[in-house]
C-alpha cells in the first residue's frame, strides 16, 4: 500500500483544547481519555453551548437497529455522512454493520483513514480530483468500494480513467423519478449505461442497483418505485449483466427504511442479491421529521410493533437562559452556528438550575420561535421559574446540519459525566 496516503493516527485522534463545548484543558487529549477530566454537565465544567451525546441511548439505538435489520434478513450499511464521526462508525461495524455509506470521495476518504475497508458512496464519483482519490484507496487489496452510475456519460469518464490506472471500479445503477434528484429516469437511459458499461467491462464492474426513495413523500409512490427497481435488477440478473455474485440492492434512507426492508425482502432473490439498507439518523433520531415517521413505523410495521421499544433521542444541545429581557421572552445562548434549523427548531426537552439534584422536564408551551447565529428565542409565559444562568437541553430536528456544526462532542453518561470524546470530519 505504498501508494496510498497515510496519516498519523495522532492526528485524527487529538482534540486540541480550542474546540467549542468541551471542559478546561491546555494540551491536546486522546478522547478516550476525556474520562480524567472528571467533567460533568450539571457541575458546569463544559463550556456552553455544547453538543452532547448520551451513550446509553446511542446503545438502544444501535441495538434496536440492529434487530429490526436481522429480521428481515437483510444488511446495513448506515449513511455515514450524517455524523462523519468515526468512531460512530467503529461502533456501526462492530454491531454488524455491513460497511459505511458516504456520500463524498473526501468523505471516503476519511472513513478508510480511520480503518473503514468497505464503503457504499451513495453517489456519483465525477471530477479528476475525486477519482484520483477514490484509486489511490483502492491500491489497498482490503478496500471495498462502490458507488454509483446514472449516465452513459459518466460510464465513459469513469471507464477511461479507470482503464488508465489498470483498476476496476464497482459500481452501481441508480434510478431516479421524474422531479427527483440523480438517477437514470426511462428504459431508454437505461440501455444506454448498460451499452457504455459492455464497452468498459474490463474497468467499469456493474455490481448491482441503486435507489434513493427518500426523494418522495407518499407510500404509494415509494413502494412503486421500489417494485421498478426490484423489476430491473431481476432483469439484468436474467441477463448475467452483473460482475459480482451476489450482486447488490440498495436503498432506505432514514424515514422510509422498513418499506423498503419490506418491498426488497419479499421480492425473492434469494442468494443472487444481498439487500442493503443505508439509514444514518437513526444513531441518534431527532424530534422532527425522523420522529414523526418513527411513530408511523411502530404503529403500521409488524417487526417494529413487537419490539420493546422505538428509537429515542441521543443527541442534546445544552445552552445557557442570557437574558430575560421582556416578560415572555427568553434569550438562549444558543445559534444557528449551533444547532440545525431547517427542518424546524431545536425543541427544549430539559431544564437545569446549577445546584439542583437533577434536570427537569422543560415545560411544554417553551419553544424556539427565532435563532440568529449565536441567539435563539424562547417563547414563555410571564412567572415561568426561568432564569439567567439556567441551562437548558434542547433536542434537534435533523442531526446531519447539527453535528456539521461542532468537531468534537462529550459523550455522557446517565449522571451527565462525560465518558468520551467523539470527533467529526467534516
Amino acid at each position: 500500500m505504498s501508494d496510498t496516503k497515510t496519516i498519523q493516527t495522532g492526528a485524527l485522534t487529538a482534540v486540541g483544547p480550542l474546540n467549542k463545548g468541551l471542559g478546561d484543558f491546555d494540551h491536546v487529549l486522546d478522547p478516550a481519555c476525556a474520562v480524567q477530566y472528571d467533567w460533568n454537565l450539571l457541575r458546569e465544567d463544559l463550556s456552553l453551548p455544547s453538543a452532547v451525546l448520551y451513550q446509553e441511548k446511542l446503545l438502544h439505538n444501535l441495538d434496536w437497529m440492529q434487530q429490526f435489520i436481522a429480521a428481515y434478513g437483510v444488511k446495513l450499511a448506515p449513511h455515514g455522512k450524517t455524523t462523519m464521526a468515526p468512531r460512530l462508525f467503529e461502533m456501526q461495524l462492530q454491531a454488524g454493520a455491513w460497511g459505511i455509506t458516504l456520500a463524498t470521495a473526501h468523505q471516503t476518504q476519511v472513513a478508510f483513514a480511520h480503518g473503514v475497508r468497505r464503503v457504499l458512496m451513495a453517489n456519483q464519483l465525477v471530477g479528476k480530483q475525486n477519482m484520483a482519490g477514490i484509486s489511490q484507496l483502492l491500491a489497498d487489496p482490503e478496500f471495498e468500494f462502490y458507488c454509483l452510475v446514472d449516465s452513459a456519460a459518466l460510464v465513459e469518464q469513469l471507464g477511461s480513467f479507470f482503464a488508465s490506472s489498470g483498476q476496476r471500479l464497482n459500481v452501481l445503477l441508480e434510478l431516479g423519478v421524474e422531479g427527483g434528484r440523480t438517477g437514470i429516469r426511462n428504459d431508454e437511459q437505461l440501455e444506454e449505461a448498460l451499452a457504455a458499461l459492455a464497452r468498459w467491462k474490463h474497468s467499469i464492474a456493474l455490481c448491482g442497483v441503486e435507489i434513493y426513495e427518500g426523494v418522495l413523500h407518499d407510500e404509494g409512490s415509494i413502494r412503486s418505485f421500489l417494485r421498478r427497481a426490484v423489476v430491473v435488477a431481476k432483469k439484468l440478473t436474467m441477463e448475467r449483466r452483473f460482475q459480482q455474485a451476489p450482486a447488490l440492492l440498495s436503498g432506505a434512507g432514514s424515514a422510509w427504511y422498513d418499506v423498503v426492508a419490506e418491498e426488497f425482502s419479499a421480492a425473492g432473490f434469494g442468494d443472487s442479491v444481498e439487500i442493503i439498507l443505508r439509514p444514518g439518523c437513526y444513531l441518534t433520531h431527532d424530534v422532527g421529521a425522523y420522529r414523526e415517521a418513527q411513530a408511523r413505523i411502530l404503529k403500521n410495521n409488524p417487526i417494529a410493533h413487537k419490539m420493546s421499544s422505538g428509537l429515542v433521542p441521543a443527541l442534546h444541545v445544552w445552552a445557557y437562559v442570557q437574558s430575560i429581557p421582556e416578560a415572555e421572552k427568553a434569550i438562549i445562548g444558543m445559534g444557528k452556528r449551533d444547532a440545525a434549523f431547517d427542518s424546524g427548531f431545536p425543541v427544549p426537552a430539559l431544564h437545569y438550575r446549577p445546584g439542583n439534584s437533577a434536570p427537569q422536564t422543560a415545560l411544554e408551551h417553551w419553544e424556539v420561535t427565532k435563532m440568529m447565529d449565536q441567539h435563539a428565542f424562547l417563547r414563555i409565559h410571564a412567572g415561568d421559574d426561568l432564569r439567567v444562568g439556567d441551562m437548558l437541553g434542547f433536542d434537534i430536528c435533523h442531526p446531519c446540519l447539527t453535528f456539521d456544526k461542532w468537531r468534537a462532542l462529550p459523550v455522557l453518561n446517565a449522571g451527565y459525566q462525560v465518558v468520551d470524546i467523539i470527533q467529526t470530519f467534516f
